[in-house]
């Protein structure tokens, strides 16, 4: 299993992995540029060559994050083609890196007709698809159900991805707290998911895990991450979480808070102790 936590490029994107493996984990995230601009930020090669190798010498896993503002269900055509520069942009630098896939979340559509915004979430995917030829992933990510409710079901991650044009260059990130607020996982019925995903395919394509608890509970369409164990999925369901098989061998990557009393370090730890079934009701 490999853990991790969400880590800064202030110092580079070496400097990223390095501040892993100090944290004690063996996978982490980051954003390939500023996470509120969708603008085009330069490569520096020697900066990623140096965290790719690091990153093979350490045994790191790493994945990317698209920017806050990214939105696949765009219906204005010049940010349209902002969003697909960017995302390229994205994929580039985590390629780069030696990531496996680019976390992009599920599209958010605001008209009346949900069935529009899947049309343009799935055309932009085909855009960006079509002129990417690198081997990171597009990795997409379940939604929490706040505002649209679009991508808060296995069914509509795994329908989309068969309509692309390039389904072979798209994966799933599964976030835990977005899947408790958006009602998917109840904290209690993991085996029923476990079934459901496995007949639907969605498994075969997951890469990667978005390990945070939540705040508020199931159903509410809430987004707002808690420290693992302390928030409503709780130490047990996300014991139960840990321990199965559809997930060992992914990288779990936190995106919770983070302080000098509790750090990603002590959380870090503190998953790995419940993967291995302990219990310690942090």
């Amino acid at each position: 299993m490999k853990v991790g936590s969400h880590v800064t490029i202030r110092r580079g994107y070496l400097g990223a992995a390095q501040e892993a493996v100090k944290l004690g984990a063996s996978a982490f995230q980051y954003f390939p540029k500023n996470p509120r601009s969708l603008s085009i930020k330069s490569i520096d090669l020697k900066d990623t060559d140096s965290c790719a190798r690091y990153c093979q010498e350490h045994g790191l896993i790493s994945i990317a994050h698209t920017p806050y503002t990214t939105n696949l269900s765009i219906e204005d055509p010049e940010l349209q083609q902002v969003t697909i520069r960017s995302i390229l942009n994205d994929l580039a630098i985590t390629e780069a890196c030696g990531s496996i896939g680019l976390v992009v979340h599920f599209g958010k559509y605001k008209g009346a007709d949900p069935l529009v915004g899947y049309k343009l979430m799935i055309d932009m995917l085909n855009q960006v698809l079509t002129n990417w030829e690198g081997k990171s992933l597009v990795l997409i990510e379940n939604n929490a159900g706040q505002g649209a409710k679009m991508g808060i079901t296995l069914e509509e991650l795994v329908q989309i991805r068969k309509l692309t044009y390039y389904p072979e260059k798209i994966g799933y990130c599964f976030d835990t707290c977005h899947a408790f607020a958006s009602g998917l996982w109840a904290g209690h019925n993991w085996t029923t998911i476990m079934e459901k995903g496995t007949q639907l395919g969605y498994f075969d394509n997951l890469k990667a895990i978005h390990l945070n608890d939540s705040v508020y509970p199931s159903s509410s369409c809430k987004d707002r991450h808690a420290n693992i164990g302390k928030g409503y999925i709780g130490e047990n369901n996300m014991k139960e979480f840990l321990q199965s098989s559809v997930i060992r061998d992914l990288p779990l990557i936190l995106e919770t808070p983070s302080s000098q009393a509790y750090s990603h370090r002590d959380e870090i730890k503190y998953v790995y102790t419940l993967a291995a079934g302990q219990t310690i009701n942090k």
